[in-house]
């Protein structure tokens, strides 16, 4: 019995060791928990103040950052606007100004630096052609009667010595007619027409933006403005009043071209580079013009104003024409510089380099389309330089002038670029 006793007592007393252990155990653990907690909750504060103190000193370099980007900001828009307000306010240079002037010049002489206009523009097939639409009257608002036509050439070297030599290649009178035939008129957007004139007859009349309807009594043959010189909403521009001894050499030279028609009367006035009475030269007919070898062109015209066709022409070079006549060479024996050509009014005129000219693709047009040159397309004669925007393309050449100086140029005096270079 005693042996049962005892083995109960040992097993009641391993019970209560085991309890005593698991308690013991228990208490361990929860202590471990309790410190494990304290260390997570004092590691989350510890965590709260140092995202705190991030934050805030974010939050003290973004307003420092915002702050200085604001004051850039607002020194740049300072910066622009007086850079803006200098430009506006400079002296103007041909109606833009003078640092804009320069700018272009500037672009000038980089790309003639750079290409030395001796690129060759690009050709097509024949078939790829079409004929150009019309684009610009200035010295067109009368047909050209073709038995008039001379080429007045100045500047050649030894023309005394030739048979085409005359004394005032400007005392040559040009013929004009009323247009005979309504070409495809296509009104200049940048102004208004006058009238609703029309140019032709019955169902082949077409509207005439000139307000002359081609028969020389609009404004520009009275001696007025041109039909381009309207402001915006298509109102003359107020005249201004010239000095008494600007009136005198105005009389005078209008008493010098006695009944000729009135020169430089399109928007940009007469040109800078316009001959004097009494200059020597060349009188050229077309017959010693058309004596030249013929070539035939395909390429691009590309305007100004953002179109372009491909067409094909046919014509003369212009560097065989200067070989035939060359420029007068300067004492120390160099070339002139420039080239100046106007038709026969004067009212267009525009200014080259004599490299420009000498291009193998710089072409003296009397054809296009295999057609002979249409009046309204500059005929007799007009020139196709691929190199250059179509405004230095002049139509019904009147003049070549070799010159050291720089030509005037009718768009320049507008606010273009001289150089017009592709």
């Amino acid at each position: 019995m005693s042996d049962g006793r005892e083995e109960r007592e040992e097993q009641e007393q391993r019970r209560k060791w085991e309890k005593e252990r698991k308690d013991r155990e228990d208490d361990r653990e929860r202590d471990w928990e309790h410190d494990g907690d304290q260390e997570r909750r004092d590691s989350r504060a510890a965590d709260a103040l140092e995202i705190a103190a991030l934050d805030a000193a974010v939050r003290a370099e973004s307003g420092r950052r915002t702050r200085r980007s604001f004051l850039a900001a607002a020194l740049a828009a300072a910066g622009g606007y007086s850079f803006y307000r200098w430009i506006d306010r400079s002296p103007g240079s041909q109606l833009i100004q003078r640092p804009l002037r320069k700018m272009l010049d500037f672009n000038a002489r980089v790309s003639h630096a750079v290409f030395e206009e001796r690129g060759l523009a690009p050709t097509f097939p024949v078939a790829k052609s079409m004929e150009l639409r019309t684009n610009g009257n200035y010295g067109l608002k009368m047909d050209l009667v073709p038995e008039t036509y001379r080429l007045q050439m100045v500047g050649v070297k030894g023309a005394k010595r030739l048979p085409q030599y005359v004394e005032d290649v400007t005392a040559w009178e040009y013929g004009y007619a009323a247009k005979k035939e309504a070409g495809p008129v296509e009104h200049d957007t940048k102004v208004a027409p006058k009238t609703e004139a029309t140019v032709g007859n019955g169902p082949k009349a077409k509207a005439d933006p000139n307000g002359d309807a081609g028969m020389g009594e609009g404004p520009m043959m009275q001696g007025g403005q041109a039909s381009t010189m309207v402001s915006a909403t298509g109102d003359a521009k107020q005249e201004t009043k010239m000095s008494p001894a600007f009136e005198k050499a105005f009389a005078d030279l209008k008493k010098a071209q006695g009944k000729k028609r009135p020169r430089g009367q399109e928007e940009a006035g007469m040109s800078d580079s316009t001959l004097d009475p009494g200059t020597p030269g060349l009188l050229l007919t077309m017959d010693e013009l058309t004596s030249l070898p013929h070539h035939e062109l395909v390429t691009e015209f590309k305007c100004i104003e953002g179109w372009s066709q491909v067409v094909h022409w046919g014509g003369y070079r212009l560097a065989d024409l200067i070989a035939k006549y060359p420029p007068e060479p300067r004492l120390d024996g160099s070339l002139p510089k420039y080239v100046y050509m106007e038709t026969p009014d004067g009212d267009y005129y525009c200014g080259y380099t004599l490299q420009a000219c000498m291009h193998p693709q710089s072409l003296l047009v009397t054809e296009m389309a295999g057609r002979p040159l249409a009046q309204w397309h500059g005929a007799p004669i007009r020139l196709h330089m691929p190199i250059k925007y179509g405004y230095k393309q002049i139509k019904r050449i009147g003049l070549i002038a070799y010159t050291d100086s720089k030509p005037d140029d009718y768009w320049t005096k507008l606010g273009y670029d001289w150089y017009a270079g592709l």
